[in-house]
């Protein structure tokens, strides 16, 4: 099959790829339910060595620095309590920590969560994760700018390959909430 962005020499439908996938991302692509069918969302093999956006723009088309999404975790704190979230924006962008996300997540304070507490909690490879397959309760903060592509990069949960998932899939995910200007330039 044939991507739906970038130039990947391997592309399958993610429902028959979940040996790629780690367990969470698997379970929820095998679990999916929503408006947009688990086979539109396509696993991609992708090198490790060229995860570095410049280098992985070059590899597999320059067209995905425009369409590719980060899913960073953050936590979120006030009084004794922390909570974790997941925000997903443009590459081209960065999480608006300390504005939109402390606001959204009523925390007094909020940061960047560890990469241990990252990988511990979602079961996912630092550098891979992605907001399918996030635990059960967590809001998925979504950028609407990624809502509005017909297609998104993101990560697969592990460090090689990335899944192409339709912009619109983002606002059906488990706790997600589409916000304006959670990615500023």
């Amino acid at each position: 099959m044939d991507a739906p962005i970038g130039h990947f020499d391997h592309a399958t439908p993610a429902p028959d790829a979940l040996d790629e996938l780690t367990r969470p991302v698997a379970d929820a692509v095998r679990h999916w339910s929503g408006g947009v069918p688990a086979e539109q969302i396509v696993y991609v093999d992708t090198e490790p060595e060229w995860a570095d956006t410049a280098t992985f723009v070059e590899h597999y088309g320059r067209e995905l620095l425009e369409r590719s999404a980060n899913c960073v975790v953050v936590a979120g704190k006030r009084g004794g309590e922390s909570s974790l979230a997941a925000c997903v924006v443009l590459s081209t962008t960065r999480v608006d920590v300390n504005g939109v996300v402390r606001r959204q997540l009523g925390a007094r304070k909020a940061s960047f969560a560890s990469m241990d507490t990252a990988t511990g909690e979602t079961g996912m490879e630092y550098g891979g994760i992605t907001p399918i397959g996030l635990p059960d309760g967590w809001p998925v903060l979504v950028d609407s700018a990624v809502v509005d592509l017909p297609y998104v990069l993101v990560g697969s949960g592990r460090r090689r390959g990335k899944l192409l998932v339709p912009g619109k899939a983002f606002a059906e995910l488990p706790g997600a909430v589409v916000l304006e200007g959670l990615g500023i330039a």
